[in-house]
């Protein structure tokens, strides 16, 4: 088990950059991590990275043998999902990865009751607005709102959810509300912006067809949730999934805008690679969230 060991931190050093962070992941320090590539590359001969003061980056060796490495170890993972799957007795770690607001309310607050249902099944959960490469860092499931573009992974759908246009009745006083989609371009609309984000316009839909606006304000964040924080004390306009903003339109705190040309609605889903289909674990976290997911956002909607 030792040489498998080093290979699996020989694959996550590659997948995250380096060792501190396969460290953390592995929940081993950068000091054991180090150790166990170089075994690694006293037993293969090679020298598997180029290091430089901030990242490993692989050799050609390095990255001839990640890709055998790779397939070695979900071959080793297939094996045990079939034999829990036959013993009756799911194990072994899921790496999740969920949006902030929805992961704290949702993900987060339903891994300690799943994990005492899955007593042997460990949950290793990532918070992040930003879209994670779920192959190249090796997370088993992504919830995700939005639509699914990479044909490599599959998808399971959870819920369509509204999507909402909000803002603070203090703003609405201070610079109207708009009346037409058009008017949204002089509001100051605070967008959920990051490296690699792919919806840089609002569109709305409108009995003509759908509205694309390209849309300006004076900030924008990674965060969704900062977002929603500036929306409340009066900053601007936001596009939210109705359910994470419904408690403070119930409470008067925020106003739903151009209700008759609303955003196009999202879907939240599931996405997972193909060969994770058939672990008995995922499919019991996928079912548990999903079921999970679906009471608590439509008792928010219903006001519960």
């Amino acid at each position: 088990m030792a040489y498998l060991d080093n290979v699996a931190v020989f694959v996550r050093v590659v997948e995250l950059g380096n060792l501190s962070a396969a460290g953390r992941d592995m929940r081993i320090s950068p000091a054991v991590a180090s150790n166990r590539i170089k075994e690694l590359e006293k037993h293969l001969g090679v020298r598997l990275f180029n290091r430089t003061t901030r990242q490993l980056m692989p050799t050609e060796q390095g990255r001839v043998f990640y890709e055998g490495a790779r397939k070695v170890l979900e071959a080793v993972s297939d094996a045990e999902a079939a034999v829990s799957a036959l013993s009756g007795q799911p194990r072994g770690t899921i790496r999740v990865t969920a949006p902030l607001g929805l992961g704290r309310r949702m993900i987060a607050s339903g891994i300690p009751e799943f994990r005492n249902r899955y007593p042997d099944i460990e949950v290793r959960l990532r918070l992040s607005d930003h879209e994670v490469d779920i192959l190249k860092e090796g997370i088993d499931v992504a919830f995700r709102l939005g639509l699914l573009e990479d044909s490599s992974l599959r998808m399971r759908g959870i819920l369509d959810c509204e999507r909402v246009l909000v803002a603070s009745p203090t703003y609405l006083d201070k610079r109207g509300e708009p009346a037409t989609p058009e008017e949204l371009l002089a509001h100051d609309c605070l967008m959920l912006r990051y490296p690699g984000a792919r919806e840089h316009f609002w569109t709305l839909q409108t009995g003509a067809g759908p509205r694309k606006l390209d849309v300006r304000g004076p900030y924008d964040s990674d965060d969704g949730d900062v977002l929603t924080g500036w929306a409340l004390a009066g900053h601007g306009v936001i596009l939210k999934p109705r359910f994470e903003v419904e408690p403070f339109i119930r409470d008067r705190r925020l106003q739903v805008i151009l209700p008759g040309t609303p955003p196009a609605p999202v879907q939240l889903a599931a996405v997972f690679p193909h060969r994770q289909y058939q672990d008995t674990k995922l499919r019991l976290l996928l079912d548990f969230m999903a079921d999970r997911c679906q009471r608590m956002i439509r008792d928010i909607l219903s006001g519960r």
